[in-house]
């Protein structure tokens, strides 16, 4: 009954987010936020490297890091790990390119949806030490999920007081990991808020010495570097020099929106790392 219930949300409610002035995280931003992202990672004409005017306006960063994804994810068959449970979605977990890879879902602890039915593994663990082999996946996932790494994840996630923590560099161990099970020439597919470092309790900020420790700690034999800011008009295309100083809006701590009405991120790195 209850997903029927969300089933019947998503599909009917969008329309209100725009109705009610397109204010995030209101009445119908959720629906409407799935709604363009389907739009987007199905529309064969868009390109995530020229990123149209207006492109995920008053939307977060999710608009633009599954555009990213699934545009940089090959078509070839293989083994596939969600560090995160980023693709969680079934609209998600329908996409084309999906569909001949065999995918695992990790993260800290169970969640309300499991798509079993899909074909989908789950394993629920810390993603500092994981319980795959050496070189068992040719790709990774990990979309704006290691700034929790090592931070105090009892506020969302789980109530498990251990993973209270306040370990900076927490991000680091998992990098290693997802170096260690990634087989020679896989690819990890990583995203993470960027901009003026700071610490918010549960999550941190990156700035371009971070972003040089993961890549440094992974020692890629090749990387993609794409940044993407937020902007009044919406999503641009950016640089690391330009989102220097980006910023976060935090729905769980701000009461007031920013004069631009940034969802959440107002930059994020995307980096592929090829092992």
């Amino acid at each position: 009954m209850r997903k029927l219930i969300k089933k019947i949300y998503h599909s009917t409610c969008s329309w209100m987010y725009p109705l009610f002035g397109k204010k995030p995280w209101k009445l119908g931003y959720v629906p409407y936020k799935f709604s363009s992202i389907n739009t987007a990672i199905n529309d064969p004409l868009l390109d995530i490297t020229r990123l149209p005017d207006g492109y995920g306006f008053r939307l977060d960063e999710r608009v633009v890091e599954y555009l990213w994804f699934f545009q940089s994810l090959p078509h070839s068959a293989g083994r596939i790990l969600d560090a995160g449970s980023i693709l969680n979605y079934s609209f998600l977990l329908d996409h084309k390119k999906l569909q001949n890879k065999n995918l695992f879902i990790s993260t800290l602890a169970p969640e309300q949806d499991a798509f079993w039915n899909k074909g989908v593994s789950y394993i629920y663990e810390d993603l500092r030490n994981t319980c795959f082999r050496n070189d068992y996946f040719d790709w990774i996932t990990s979309l704006s999920t290691i700034e929790h790494i090592g931070l105090d994840n009892t506020m969302l996630y789980t109530s498990d007081e251990a993973k209270r923590e306040s370990d900076g560099d927490g991000y680091l161990a998992a990098i290693k990991e997802f170096h260690r099970i990634l087989k020679p020439g896989g690819k990890l597919f990583l995203s993470v808020p960027f901009g003026e470092h700071k610490v918010r309790g549960w999550f941190q900020i990156f700035n371009g010495e971070m972003v040089d420790s993961i890549k440094a700690t992974f020692s890629p034999t090749e990387i993609k570097e794409n940044y993407f800011q937020y902007h009044e008009s919406g999503w641009v295309n950016s640089s690391r020099e330009l989102a220097s100083d980006a910023t976060y809006f935090d729905i769980h701590t701000e009461k007031d929106y920013g004069t631009d009405y940034a969802a959440a991120s107002r930059a994020v790195v995307c980096l592929e790392l090829t092992k």
